[in-house]
């Protein structure tokens, strides 16, 4: 589904972004080479990215970030491979569709970010003593079928002995961006969310969160920075120094607290409130979200490709060294 959606995407973008290609990887006034980038979506589950750009870690690197946001790893990989942007961040399981369809530009990880799920379950009671047990016969909204949060949750069910056919409701008729509102509205006994969402519903007494996907479900490279063949081939020394920011932005996250990192990526959430920002970065602390480096390990790799499996959305494993390269990765460490 996604390798369809991949090449849609990719010719609509080629048509309706045209300017985007034309400042893309160019060089400033004031010297620093600038480089557009996706994210898959604005999340605080990416804090140590936003504090590499608040704190001046890819500025002293000579680069300048171009920001945007592509809703969803189809849409990103999309743009990577028109040359719409230089890099997208995204689940690294775009990358393995594009280079299971044979491309000889496919795209390649250079980077990785976070090292876990970053979706917490939510239950419409209070619940101290939770068992994914608890979840049998349950009304759930997990997300879209086929999309990363969803098959590592369905994968979790599944490690927990639950049917997830037969045993479960896992109910994805409610678009993504709506699932939040549905379940406060009345619409299912559980929703998954990332966060601050958790912390909010919280705060509101409509949910609790009463476990994170992403403890349960074990180290999976869920989020990562890509490019293609022939960008990183071109452009060696750009990849090396973004990669330096990136590991540079996950170091600092690693030797600060939750309240320092929310001060820092305060900017790049204006409408969260500090509190709300803090309780969310901490949940994401406790849960080792993020990677200390950005080298990607090749048994996390595998176990990604084991959730596809799983769900029936991979039909051809890919070989670690063709989709991953950690040379620059390893550099920045």
């Amino acid at each position: 589904m996604l390798k369809k959606v991949l090449k849609a995407t990719a010719l609509m973008l080629a048509v309706c972004l045209p300017i985007i290609c034309f400042c893309s990887c160019k060089n400033d006034e004031e010297g620093l080479k600038k480089i557009t980038l996706s994210e898959v979506t604005h999340s605080v589950f990416y804090s140590p990215q936003y504090a590499a750009i608040e704190l001046g870690f890819f500025e002293e690197e000579g680069l300048e970030i171009e920001l945007s946001t592509g809703q969803g790893a189809d849409a990103v990989a999309a743009a990577v491979l028109s040359g719409q942007v230089d890099i997208g961040f995204a689940g690294p399981e775009a990358a393995i569709y594009v280079y299971n369809e044979g491309r000889d530009n496919y795209l390649k990880v250079f980077a990785q970010m976070t090292q876990r799920d970053g979706s917490f379950l939510i239950s419409r009671e209070k619940n101290d003593d939770f068992k994914w047990t608890d979840l049998a016969g349950a009304h759930i909204l997990p997300g879209r079928k086929g999309g990363v949060p969803y098959r590592t949750f369905e994968y979790v069910l599944k490690q927990n002995g639950i049917d997830t056919q037969n045993g479960v409701y896992l109910d994805n008729s409610v678009q993504f961006a709506m699932m939040t509102s549905a379940f406060v509205a009345g619409t299912g006994d559980y929703v998954t969310a990332f966060e601050p969402t958790g912390s909010m519903l919280e705060s509101e007494g409509k949910g609790y969160v009463v476990a994170a996907v992403g403890d349960e479900a074990g180290e999976i490279p869920y989020t990562a920075y890509f490019t293609s063949k022939k960008f990183i081939e071109e452009n060696p020394d750009t990849v090396q120094s973004f990669a330096n920011a990136v590991a540079k932005g996950e170091k600092w996250c690693a030797e600060h607290t939750a309240a320092e990192i929310a001060e820092v990526v305060a900017p790049a959430f204006p409408d969260t409130e500090l509190g709300l920002l803090t309780s969310s970065i901490q949940r994401y602390i406790d849960i080792d979200a993020w990677c200390d480096t950005p080298v990607m390990k090749e048994e996390a790799f595998n176990r990604l490709q084991d959730v596809m499996t799983s769900a029936g959305e991979l039909e051809k494993r890919a070989d670690f060294s063709d989709v991953v390269d950690n040379s620059f990765a390893k550099k920045a460490s």
